[in-house]
C-alpha cells in the first residue's frame, strides 16, 4: 500500500457530488444503481453507575428502547428522543440503561473486515483501489507549528517523578515570539506536505489499496496509517478506518463522512443485498438522494 501523490485519480468523485447540502450526495456519489447504509453501532450499559463495561447495541434495539422507529434515514438524536438543547451523546432510557452515540467517521475495525468481504466479492479489482483519509484526523499529518496536534498525559505514583512530569509542561504563552518548527505526525513529512484530493469542504490523503486489504481481521497492522505513536504511549494498535475507498474499475464507492454515523456504499443491487441482508452489519438499503442532514428524520419527529 503506496503513498498516491496525483489526487487527480479521485477527480472523478467531484464530478458526481452535489454542491449543496441537501442531500447524502454532498458526499456521496450519484450516478450508482444501488446505496446501502451501515449505521455504526452504539453502546449501552445497565445504568449510568454500572461498573460493567460498554457494550455494542444495534440502532434497532435502541429504538425499541425508547420507544421510536428505526429506519433507513433514521438520525440518531431523534431515536434516543433527545430534548431541545439537550445532550444527545449519552441518553438514559425509559429502563434506566445508558446510551451512548456511535462513532462518526469510522467504522469499527472488525466491521470493516466483514464489509470488506462484500466490497472484494463485486468487483473485478479487488487487490486494486484507492483509500482516501481525510487529512484533519489528529496526529495523522505533520505540520508547522507550536506544539503537536495532540498530547498524551502521563501521570506516575512516584511523588518526585510527577514534580518532574509537572515541571515539563509547557506554557505556550510564556515564548510568544518564537517561530513554529516541524511537528511530526503519523505520515511522513513528505506525505504530510503532499497534494491532497479537495473535495467540498474536505482534503484527504491518498493510497493504493484495495477491499481485499482491509478483508484481512489484522488490517491495522498493515496500512502505512497505523498510530504508531499512539502504541509508544501504551495503547493498543489501531489505524483510522478509510473515509473513502473504491476499486480500480469502479464497480462501487464506500464513504464514512467525518460527520456521519454510519457508512453509505454505492454500488449494484447485489452488493447492496449482500449487505443488507448479512447479520454481522446493521445496514438498510437507502435511496438515491436520501437526506442525512441532522433534522431530516421526518418520521421520529
Amino acid at each position: 500500500m503506496e503513498w498516491i501523490a496525483d489526487p487527480g485519480v479521485g477527480a472523478w468523485l467531484r464530478e458526481t457530488l452535489d454542491d449543496g447540502l441537501g442531500s447524502m450526495h454532498a458526499v456521496v456519489p450519484r450516478g450508482f444503481p444501488a446505496y446501502a447504509r451501515i449505521f455504526h453501532p452504539a453502546t449501552v450499559r445497565e445504568s449510568p453507575t454500572a461498573a460493567d463495561s460498554d457494550v455494542r447495541v444495534s440502532w434497532a434495539d435502541t429504538a425499541a428502547a425508547f420507544g421510536t422507529t428505526m429506519h433507513a434515514e433514521a438520525q440518531w438524536h431523534r431515536i434516543v428522543r433527545t430534548p431541545v438543547d439537550a445532550d444527545w451523546r449519552t441518553r438514559i432510557a425509559p429502563d434506566g440503561r445508558e446510551f451512548t452515540a456511535p462513532m462518526e467517521g469510522a467504522l469499527d475495525s472488525d466491521l470493516v473486515t466483514v464489509l470488506a468481504g462484500h466490497l472484494a466479492a463485486h468487483t473485478a479489482t479487488p487487490d486494486d483501489g484507492v483509500v482516501a483519509l481525510w487529512e484533519g484526523f489528529g496526529g495523522l499529518v505533520g505540520f508547522f507549528g507550536d506544539g503537536p496536534s495532540r498530547v498524551f498525559l502521563t501521570f506516575s505514583e512516584d511523588p518526585d517523578h510527577q514534580a518532574m512530569l509537572d515541571r515539563s509542561t509547557h506554557d505556550p504563552f510564556n515564548n510568544v515570539f518564537r517561530k513554529p518548527t516541524w511537528q511530526d505526525g503519523i505520515l511522513s513529512r513528505e506525505i504530510s506536505e503532499g497534494p491532497r484530493l479537495q473535495l467540498p469542504g474536505r482534503d484527504y490523503v491518498l493510497f493504493s489499496g484495495g477491499a481485499r486489504v482491509f478483508g484481512d481481521p489484522d488490517w491495522v497492522l498493515g496500512v502505512p496509517w497505523r498510530d504508531w505513536v499512539g502504541e509508544e504511549h501504551g495503547f493498543p494498535p489501531a489505524a483510522q478506518s478509510p473515509n473513502i475507498l473504491w476499486p480500480q474499475d469502479r464497480a462501487w464507492a464506500m464513504v464514512s463522512e467525518i460527520d456521519y454515523d454510519s457508512t453509505i456504499v454505492a454500488g449494484s443491487p447485489d452488493l447492496i443485498r449482500a449487505i443488507c441482508t448479512d447479520e454481522r452489519l446493521e445496514a438498510k438499503a437507502l435511496r438515491e438522494g436520501a437526506d442525512l442532514t441532522w433534522d431530516a428524520d421526518e418520521v421520529n419527529r
